[in-house]
């Protein structure tokens, strides 16, 4: 496998504020009562509000560039955190977007449907195509691909959550900062937990912490799919990023898909909890969809017994606040 068969896959264009922080949560891990408890902080990433997105459109983007490409096409719901950080990368390297945006979530608000991370694709002054929650992104972003190459423009398609194995491979790039940091500091993890949801985050650290650390189990806390399904999504990622790079592994692949309540972005009073605990206790803001979840599996886990005292768990914090404010009814006080 070379350059020429993967334009820009080696090389990426700086987007993201790395490393990230790795911090201690005292007040969180008392809390519990369990682990000892820390966070990977890639709500940091600096991009556009930060968020894991950041390190993969470094390489994504990157490919676009080598292959000429004048616009950007990608998909997600109408608060997608990758949909606000692709418009902001396009619009500081000059490229115009497209995002083709689904109402997947049903029940949400006024905020939901005008603010936040809506808001901000406005701002960043992306073309914006609503679509029904019925709708194939894929199939959509294909329709408006063409339809901009029929212009005479040059499209670049990012799928969703930017979970291909280009964007995955940032993710090992992460593995090995963390490995580094670690090391820095002199303190080993017994777990990584993170919300897993496209699967490219996921994946890509499953593989890489399997070269530094095979030891470390990698548990997601799926926000959209059955495990089943979560997990095929995974290995396949896995698999396909392991061949870009040209390495061999197989890791364990290890989803948990309680917490995902009644779907996607739906919100659940276990992620409510959550995320009131890590604001009262760390100062830590989490998202209703993804961390916000994550954070209640692994407060689950903790109570089930299953990461106890003696184990020390890193939590990757994929960031997306931001869409904290499409929630406000949410977190609003009970009376």
């Amino acid at each position: 496998m070379t350059n020429a068969d993967h334009p820009g896959t080696w090389h990426k264009v700086p987007l993201a504020h790395l490393p990230t922080p790795l911090e201690p949560l005292p007040a969180l891990s008392r809390a519990l009562g369990g682990p000892e408890i820390w966070v990977k902080r890639d709500d940091c990433t600096g991009l556009a509000g930060g968020g894991n997105k950041a390190r993969k459109l470094e390489y994504l983007m990157a490919e676009a560039l080598a292959r000429k490409a004048d616009r950007i096409v990608t998909a997600g719901g109408i608060q997608s955190n990758h949909a606000r950080q692709t418009a902001a990368a396009a619009a500081r390297l000059g490229l115009r977007c497209t995002l083709v945006l689904t109402d997947s979530v049903p029940g949400r608000g006024t905020a939901y449907h005008g603010s936040a991370n809506l808001l901000l694709d406005r701002l960043f002054g992306a073309d914006i195509r609503l679509y029904e929650g019925s709708a194939d992104p894929d199939a959509a972003m294909a329709e408006v691909a063409a339809s901009h190459a029929a212009e005479g423009e040059r499209p670049y398609v990012i799928p969703v959550g930017g979970s291909n194995a280009v964007g995955a491979r940032a993710y090992v790039d992460a593995a090995a900062e963390l490995a580094d940091q670690a090391a820095m500091l002199g303190q080993p993890f017994s777990h990584v937990i993170l919300a897993t949801g496209s699967g490219g985050t996921h994946a890509g650290l499953a593989l890489g912490l399997a070269a530094c650390d095979p030891a470390i189990p990698v548990i997601g806390i799926s926000v959209s799919r059955a495990r089943d399904a979560a997990t095929e999504r995974v290995r396949t990622l896995v698999e396909s990023t392991a061949a870009l790079i040209g390495v061999k592994r197989d890791p364990e692949i290890l989803v948990d898909d309680r917490f995902v309540g009644p779907g996607y972005g739906l919100p659940t009073e276990a992620m409510r909890e959550a995320v009131g605990l890590a604001a009262r206790t760390e100062g830590l803001l989490l998202d209703p969809v993804y961390t916000g979840k994550a954070m209640a599996g692994l407060i689950a886990l903790v109570r089930e017994g299953r990461l106890a005292q003696g184990d020390r768990v890193l939590f990757w914090h994929t960031g997306g606040s931001v869409a904290l404010f499409a929630y406000d009814e949410v977190f609003a006080e009970k009376r």
